[in-house]
This record gives C-alpha cells, sequence and structure tokens, in this order.
C-alpha cells in the first residue's frame, strides 16, 4: 500500500472515529436517560465527519460516499437550528462549516485526478456495484431525510423510530458493498453502528436501560451521571 493510500484510508478512520464518538454519546445519553435523546454534540460531531467523510469519497472516488455525504449535510446544519445552538456557535465554525463543502464542488468541477467524471467512471468499481452502493447511501441517507420532515413537524430535533429502522436497513446494505467495494472504513462503520440502531429501537419499545444495573453501584452510577450530564 502506497503513502498517498494510508493517508486516504486514514482520513476515512478519522471521520468514522467522528460518526462514532456521535453515535457513543447519543446512546450513552439515552441509556442514561431511558430514551431515545438527540444531544447538540450528535449534529456537531456529524457535521465534522461529514466534510472528511466527504474529501475521503473525493479521494476514493467513490459516487456513493460523495452523493450521501452531500445530501445530509445540511439537515446537520438544520437540526443545530432547531436545538437552538447554531447561532451559539463561533462565525468562524459557521463560515467553515458552509465554505467547505462549497470548496468541494469546486474541487469535483476543476480537478485533474479527481473530479465528478473520475468518481462515476471508477473502473474500480462495476455499474451494478456502484448502483447498489447508493442505492445503500440513498437508504441510508432517508433516515436524515425522515428525521429532518419529523423534526420539522415537531418544531424540535428529535431521533424518532423510524430513522433507527431505516438506518438499520441502510447500514445492512452499505456493510454488503464495503465487502465488494474492499472498503475498510466502510466495514468498520456500519458493523459498529449496526449495535447502536438496534439498542435505540430496542430504547423505543421499553426495553430497560443497560445502565440500569449498574446504578445499583453508587460510585459507578455518580460516574455515569456525570458524564451524560456532560452530553448536551
Amino acid at each position: 500500500m502506497m503513502m498517498d493510500d494510508f493517508l486516504i484510508y486514514g482520513l476515512g478512520f478519522l471521520s468514522q472515529i467522528l460518526f462514532f464518538a456521535r453515535t457513543i454519546a447519543q446512546w450513552f445519553k439515552s441509556e442514561h436517560e431511558g430514551e431515545v435523546i438527540s444531544p447538540v454534540i450528535f449534529w456537531q460531531l456529524s457535521l465534522a465527519a461529514s466534510i472528511l467523510m466527504l474529501i475521503y469519497g473525493i479521494l476514493r472516488n467513490d459516487f456513493a460516499i460523495v452523493l450521501g455525504q452531500f445530501i445530509v449535510y445540511i439537515i446537520y446544519i438544520r437540526n443545530l437550528q432547531l436545538k437552538n445552538a447554531w447561532k451559539k456557535m463561533h462565525y468562524i465554525s459557521r463560515f467553515l462549516i458552509v465554505i467547505l463543502p462549497l470548496l468541494c464542488i469546486t474541487w469535483l468541477l476543476t480537478g485533474d485526478s479527481y473530479n465528478f467524471n473520475s468518481i462515476i467512471n471508477n473502473e474500480d468499481v462495476s455499474v451494478l456495484l456502484m448502483i447498489w452502493g447508493s442505492a445503500g447511501q440513498l437508504v441510508f441517507t432517508f433516515r436524515f431525510i425522515y428525521q429532518w420532515i419529523y423534526s420539522e413537524n415537531r418544531k424540535d430535533s428529535v431521533l424518532p423510530l423510524g430513522f433507527w429502522i431505516i438506518s438499520t436497513f441502510g447500514s445492512l446494505m452499505i456493510f454488503i458493498y464495503s465487502i465488494f467495494r474492499l472498503d475498510p472504513v466502510l466495514f468498520m462503520a456500519h458493523s459498529l453502528g449496526l449495535f447502536i440502531y438496534i439498542r435505540n429501537i430496542l430504547l423505543y419499545y421499553g426495553k430497560t436501560g443497560i445502565f440500569s444495573v449498574l446504578n445499583n453501584n453508587p460510585a459507578i452510577k455518580e460516574k455515569i451521571q456525570k458524564i451524560s450530564d456532560r452530553i448536551k
């Protein structure tokens, strides 16, 4: 593997670490509260991870990844607005969040090695595999469109049951895609994520939180409470 490949995969794994961190934060908070929670940090980490994943998708000439990240980016911002957290962010952070995807579009329009043509006509990805991967990304991405519409109706950022059901099906499709695509980043991300998606579904159906068992120990209960309080 060439050094460039290490850097590209490193970027992809970093994005997935951030995606996984958002999911862990959301899961931890939800387990503690005994219901599904939509914390602000979930959406903040989503934006940081998304821009890294978008760059990774461009460098991998992967149409499915690029398509998925472009669709959900604005939804992440909208959820921060619904949580009344967008304007509280530093103006430089907000500027970077808005300008970075526009720079990626400019890159795809003007780049030589990496552009719209290279990601659509990637010889390493067959037409059928690209269709399957893109379909998986669309299903996986639709969860956020569903979540956005649901949240707009509620006038609050929430993660409804349908979000987690769609997440599970979409993640399974991308997991299969990652095997044929030989993509370790997608493989690891979706093998780990499936547990969280299924766990949130169980919480919706009244399954007792995992932390309820640990709350019998005062010391552990106190530490869990402190961590949960830090997740806003």
